[in-house]
Order: C-alpha cells, then sequence, then structure tokens
C-alpha cells in the first residue's frame, strides 16, 4: 500500500519497451531536480505496481525527465527529520520499490543523462545496464558515485553490493568508504555500459535492449541486482582486503567494511538489511551531525 495515488510518466514503444520517467516532487519541484524523497519512492512503487500488471514489457528503462541530473540522492532533510524506527521504515520503502525494477523479467537499462549520487545510483545499479551521456567539451562533467561517506553515513540502499560488481572491486570499495565520487568522463571502466551523445540517449537504451535479450537471466538466477554474489565473491573478497589497508578509517568507512564482509558472507538480503541498520546508527555520531548539519544549511 502506498501513500500517493501519483502514478510517474511512463512510455511504451511498439515493440513493447516501456520507460518509467522520473520527476520531481510537484510539491517540492527543487529547480527541477529529481531527488529520492519519500513521495517519489511511493510513485516509483505505484508505477512499478501498475507496470507489472500490465502486459510484459520486452524491455523497461529507468530515465530521468530532469534536464539538470539523473538523480541527486535522497532527501538528506527529509531523512535527518525521522527518529530511528522511521527511517528504517523509509530504507525499506526504497529497497522494496527498487526490487520491482530488479524482478522484472526482462533487460533492463537506466538512461543517465546528469548526476547521479547516492540513491540515484543505487536506483540506477538496479538494471542491467547504465546508459550515459558524453560531455560536452566546454560542459562540466557531471558526477557519478556513492558520496554517503564523505557525510559520515553510509549507502542504505545496496550501494556497498553492487558498486564492486561493476568495476574493481578494490576501486569501489576504497571509493565508497571515501565518499569519493567520479566525472563521467572519468568514470572507471565497467560503470556505464556505453557512453552516447545527449539526444541518442533514449535510442541507445532500446538498442542495448534489443541487443542482449536474455540479459536479465543472472539477475533472475541470485534474486538480486548484480551484486556480491558466486561468480565474483573471491575477486571482492581481495577487493575489500585492498581497500582496508588504502585508507585511515572512520566509522563510515568500517560501516562500508562491514556491510561489504556481510554481503560475502551471508547474501544481498542480509547485507542490505545491515545498510540500514548502520545508516541509521552512523547518523547519530559527532562527525556525521557536524557534516550533516554544514551540508544541510547551505542547502
Amino acid at each position: 500500500m502506498t501513500t500517493t495515488d501519483t502514478i510517474l510518466p511512463v512510455d511504451r514503444t511498439e515493440d513493447g519497451i516501456t520507460t518509467l520517467r522520473l520527476i520531481p516532487n510537484p510539491a517540492k519541484p527543487r529547480g527541477g531536480v529529481v531527488v529520492l524523497d519519500a513521495w517519489l519512492l511511493d510513485a516509483i512503487d505505484a508505477t512499478m505496481i501498475e507496470i507489472a500488471e500490465g502486459p510484459t514489457p520486452t524491455g523497461f528503462v529507468l530515465a530521468s525527465d530532469s534536464e539538470r541530473v539523473f538523480v541527486a540522492g535522497a532527501d538528506l532533510a527529509e531523512i535527518d527529520a525521522l527518529d530511528d524506527d522511521a527511517l528504517l521504515a523509509y530504507l525499506e520503502k526504497g529497497a522494496a520499490a527498487y526490487r520491482r525494477i530488479a524482478a522484472l523479467a526482462c533487460p533492463t537499462v537506466a538512461a543517465i543523462n546528469g548526476a547521479t549520487l547516492g540513491g540515484g545510483l543505487e536506483i540506477a545499479m538496479h538494471c542491467d545496464a547504465l546508459v550515459g551521456t558524453v560531455v560536452g567539451t566546454d560542459d562540466k562533467p557531471w558526477r557519478i558515485g556513492l558520496p554517503e561517506s564523505g557525510l559520515g553515513l553510509c549507502p542504505g540502499w545496496g550501494g556497498t553490493q553492487m558498486l564492486p560488481a561493476r568495476i574493481d572491486p578494490a576501486l569501489a570499495i576504497e571509493a565508497t568508504a571515501s565518499g569519493r565520487t567520479f566525472k563521467a568522463n572519468e568514470a572507471p571502466e565497467g560503470l556505464l555500459d556505453l557512453v552516447v551523445p545527449a539526444r541518442d540517449l533514449r535510442t541507445a537504451a532500446y538498442t542495448w535492449i534489443r541487443e542482449h535479450a536474455g540479459a536479465e537471466q543472472d539477475r533472475i538466477a541470485h534474486a538480486a541486482p548484480r551484486s556480491i554474489n558466486d561468480s565474483n565473491r573471491e575477486s571482492i573478497a581481495t577487493g575489500l582486503d585492498a581497500a582496508a589497508a588504502a585508507i585511515d578509517p572512520d566509522d563510515a568507512a568500517n560501516a562500508v567494511f562491514e556491510a561489504v564482509r556481510t554481503g560475502l558472507s551471508e547474501g544481498w538480503d542480509s547485507a542490505i538489511a545491515a545498510e540500514r541498520r548502520l545508516l541509521t546508527g552512523l547518523r547519530h555520531t559527532e562527525t556525521a551531525r557536524t557534516r550533516l548539519e554544514a551540508f544541510l544549511s547551505k542547502a
């Protein structure tokens, strides 16, 4: 049951590819920036239910109507106003909505047109492929990554599990533990499956789907998006050791390491539950309080 009747815009091609378009909260337009707040999480959930109840898509594209970003991340002010039980419920709400994307029995693509940060990258990585836009010669590169640790926090929607499965594990874990993000034109190998001019983004997403029939099979077999599993467990464990040795750990970094260890030993469901628990605890630390208050004062 959702708390909104809002259904997000959905487009369908003649051959059955369905595109869900993320939009800013009409009550909090934020200059046209898409932010993952409770309204949007409910709207994603409601729209994915409608898609599941309709004709089975031949492919699925997650897109953004924002001209400035793909998704800027979660609404930190909204999160910070919640008590611990409410925050856990909020994180579970997002996980349930994203799980509907990962459960689709068709190839899925995130069509990334700008900054993709925190929860924005996490929802994108629930898709099989990430297709991004080329940065123009005179344009400032948009950024992509998981910056939560820079605020004394950690990812809460599976980022610690998915990023090491897409790029070099040591780099992924080190970047997540430190909160380092990447310029789009310097994105690590494997993060973006394809890069195209902005005008070609939607067409490229459709083409990828049409050329990768069955791309969903591994995701469906593991009942999770591309993340830690038997095929990559050894390399990610080695990457974890390298990342832990490369940085001076703090509370946030240690939380990232713990979540990765949980994924290695217990799997996806336990790992994202650990992320939620760790994030909820971290926001009470002195470091997180100081950094969050400074961030929110500028927002």
